[in-house]
């Protein structure tokens, strides 16, 4: 669990002004994170933009970013599909690739029974030695994964945990309270994540730490070593920065940031598109009341 780590950051996926992967550009955003706080790089998850890569693309990052990034952090491979097969030759494909874990999103779209969504992420992880992290986030995919499934899955060797985003505290603090012993939470949503804390869990797959990662981690840190007032000013600072994260749907906001502040990472793909002047006006004040903590010569 160690080599996992608390905080990871759901890496944004740069785009050339093509619209084709940066994959040079991808690596240094990859060694950029890991110096400004966070333990591990979730590669290809909503953040960077997972519905619209091909396989191809998915695999180069996996490749590419674990050969940029080696022992110095975690890789999580988001391999995760609303088709159990599909997310199977994925997953093994990332297992070759070399790539610490998986993040296995719940399927979406085609509305399993939680009796599917056992035997589906069972099915993965059979069929992989890798470490594998559900992904819980029913604003995207309909269909929220129950604690009771949570539990049950918990049993399984290799399912380490889990990124809650579904905002439901009774739901987490269930899994937390109930799950197989050393059954890591993490939160899925930045604002949740001294909530979640304090419940017991884990850490973060953070969004947010593209840009404030090192404040993120000493907040973290600061609960951990039982400074609870200075882990809840972080939060209490943090929050309106969370809140134009999501100022429209991620990974638009943080992508517009990244730009913004200097580490240029293409638009995103269509059909997501560049944030509204509004929104945009919104994020760029924002930004103006934190320093950023990931070094910018890359950019």
């Amino acid at each position: 669990m160690k080599q996992i780590g608390r905080l990871l950051t759901a890496m944004a996926t740069p785009f050339n002004e093509g619209g084709e992967v940066d994959y040079e550009q991808a690596k240094k955003l990859a060694l950029a994170l890991l110096h400004s706080g966070s333990d591990g790089i979730v590669v290809v998850g909503s953040t960077g933009e997972s519905p619209t890569l091909i396989r191809e693309e998915e695999l180069r990052l996996f490749v590419d970013i674990k050969s940029a990034v080696g022992e110095r952090g975690a890789v999580i491979a988001g391999t995760g599909s609303n088709s159990t097969a599909e997310a199977l030759v994925v997953t093994k494909e990332a297992e070759r690739a070399g790539v610490n874990a998986c993040l296995l999103v719940v399927p979406y779209y085609n509305k399993p029974t939680q009796d599917g969504l056992y035997q589906h992420f069972k099915t993965i992880a059979q069929g992989t030695n890798l470490s594998c992290i559900l992904y819980n986030v029913p604003s995207r995919t309909v269909v929220n994964l129950s604690a009771d499934t949570v539990i049950n899955l918990s049993h399984i060797d290799n399912i380490i945990g889990i990124k809650e985003a579904s905002g439901n505290l009774e739901q987490i603090s269930k899994i937390i309270s109930n799950a197989q012993e050393g059954f890591l939470v993490w939160s899925g949503n930045d604002g949740d994540t001294l909530p979640i804390l304090s419940l017991g869990g884990y850490g973060v797959v953070s969004v947010v730490s593209n840009l404030v990662g090192n404040q993120i981690k000493k907040m973290i840190d600061d609960f951990i070593s039982g400074k609870i007032d200075e882990a809840a000013a972080i939060h209490c600072r943090l929050l309106p920065l969370f809140e134009a994260m999501f100022v429209v749907s991620n990974p638009i906001p943080v992508k517009y940031a990244l730009n913004y502040v200097g580490f240029n990472v293409g638009k995103p793909r269509l059909p997501l598109t560049e944030p509204d002047e509004k929104s945009a006006a919104l994020i760029r004040d924002t930004l103006k009341n934190y320093r950023i903590d990931l070094p910018l010569t890359s950019g």
